[in-house]
C-alpha cells in the first residue's frame, strides 16, 4: 500500500478558550492510504494534556518513520499493521490517522458505509452539543448568537474553569442561561477546579439545570474524584483522565461516564473497545473532539448510535475545512450512505 501525508492549517471562526488557554487555528495532518485503486483518508489532530504533548511535528515524524515498514502490507493485514504501530509506539493521534484511513479503505472496498458495515442504527443518533468557550458574559451571549446563525442549536457545552475563579464562571453561566433559558446545558471545566470549588459548583450547576459535569479536576487528581462523586448531585464524566480502555477500570468508582476522543483513543478500533468496556462497567459514553475537521468528526459519527451524548462540533467552527463529510440533520451529525467514512477532500490536496 502507498501512504501519503498532507499537513494543513485550519482557522477558527471564533477563538476557543478553555482553562488551559486559547486557540485561533490548528495544524492538522491528513493521511492518505491507497491500494487496489482505492484510497482511504484519515486525520491526526495534535493536542496537549498535562505532560502529554502530541505536536504536529511529532505526529508527522512518527508516521514517516514507519512508512517503510508498512508499505509491504495490504490494508487487509490489520493485525500485522497494528503490531508495527505498537512496536514503534506511535502517538495516539498518529495511530488514529492510520486507523481512520484503513477503516475508510475497508468500507470503500466492501462498498458499505461504516455504520452499516457495523450494523448500527442511525435513528439512535442524538443531537450534538455546541461549545461556548470561557469568556465574559457579553462574549458568551455573542458566541451563542453566532452558533444560532449556523443552525438551531439547542444543546450547549459550556467551558468553565476561568482563571479568575468560580465567581467569573457563575457570571458567565447566568448570562448563558438568560440568553437561552430553554437550552440543554452541560459543563466542562477541563480540570480547572480544585475539589472545594468543584463540590460548590456541582450543586450550584445542578440547581441551574445542568445535565452533567465533565473533567472537573485536573488529570492526575483522579483520587479526589471519589470525594467529588460522593458530594456531587451531577453525573461526572472523565475526559483528560481517560485515554483508552485501559484507563476505564480505574475510574468506575469515581465517574459516571467517559468522553471518547478518537485522537486520544488512537482511532475507531480502540473507540469501539472503549465503548464495550464502559458499558460492561455501567458507564455512559460521549464522543468529543479537539480541532478536528469534518473528516474525524464524520468518522466518530459512524459510531455515534452507540453514544449517550455527542460533542462533535469543532468542524462547524472552521472557516476553511478541507473536507466534506457528514451533514447536520435536525441538530444531528448524520453519516451518509457513501462507502467508508463518506468523506472527500475539497481541493487542497490536488483533487476534488
Amino acid at each position: 500500500m502507498e501512504i501519503k501525508l498532507h499537513p494543513y492549517t485550519v482557522n477558527k471562526r471564533f477563538a476557543l478558550t478553555i482553562s488551559r488557554g486559547t486557540s485561533h487555528q490548528n495544524q492538522n495532518l491528513a493521511v492518505e492510504i491507497s491500494a487496489d485503486g482505492i484510497t482511504g483518508w484519515g486525520e491526526a489532530v495534535p493536542f496537549t494534556i498535562g505532560s502529554q504533548v502530541q505536536s504536529i511535528e511529532q505526529i508527522a515524524t512518527s508516521i514517516r518513520a514507519i512508512i517503510p515498514h508498512l508499505t509491504a502490507y495490504h490494508p487487509h493485514q490489520r493485525q500485522e499493521i497494528e503490531n508495527i504501530i505498537t512496536k514503534y509506539q506511535l502517538p495516539s493521534a498518529a495511530q488514529a490517522a492510520i486507523d481512520l484511513a484503513l477503516s475508510d479503505w475497508l468500507g470503500k472496498r466492501v462498498e458499505l458505509p461504516l455504520w452499516q458495515l457495523w450494523g448500527l442504527d442511525r435513528a439512535k443518533i442524538v443531537p450534538i452539543s455546541v461549545t461556548v468557550g470561557i469568556s465574559t458574559p457579553a462574549a458568551a451571549r455573542e458566541r451563542i448568537r453566532g452558533w444560532l446563525e449556523i443552525f438551531d442549536a439547542r444543546f450547549l457545552k459550556i467551558k468553565l474553569g476561568n482563571p479568575l475563579g468560580i465567581g467569573a464562571d457563575r457570571e458567565m453561566m447566568l448570562a448563558v442561561k438568560d440568553e437561552m433559558p430553554d437550552a440543554k446545558l452541560t459543563v466542562d471545566a477541563n480540570g480547572g477546579w480544585n475539589l472545594e470549588d468543584a463540590i460548590a459548583m456541582s450543586g450550584w450547576l445542578a440547581d441551574l439545570g445542568v445535565v452533567y459535569l465533565e473533567q472537573p479536576l485536573a488529570q492526575g487528581d483522579e483520587a479526589r474524584l471519589v470525594d467529588l462523586k460522593r458530594e456531587s448531585p451531577l453525573p461526572i464524566f472523565a475526559d483528560e483522565s481517560c485515554f483508552t480502555s485501559r484507563d476505564i477500570p480505574g475510574l468506575i468508582d469515581r465517574v459516571d461516564g467517559i468522553n471518547i476522543k478518537l485522537m486520544k483513543a488512537g482511532g475507531l478500533t480502540e473507540a469501539m473497545r472503549m465503548i464495550d468496556v464502559a458499558r460492561a462497567h455501567g458507564l455512559q459514553v460521549m464522543f468529543g473532539c479537539y480541532s478536528d475537521t469534518v473528516l474525524a468528526n464524520t468518522a466518530a459519527s459512524h459510531l455515534s448510535p452507540l453514544a449517550d451524548y455527542l460533542d462533535l462540533d469543532s468542524h462547524l467552527n472552521l472557516i476553511d475545512d478541507p473536507f466534506i463529510g457528514a451533514n447536520l440533520v435536525n441538530g444531528r451529525l448524520m453519516p451518509g450512505n457513501s462507502p467508508g467514512l463518506g468523506v472527500s477532500p475539497i481541493d487542497r490536496f490536488g483533487r476534488s
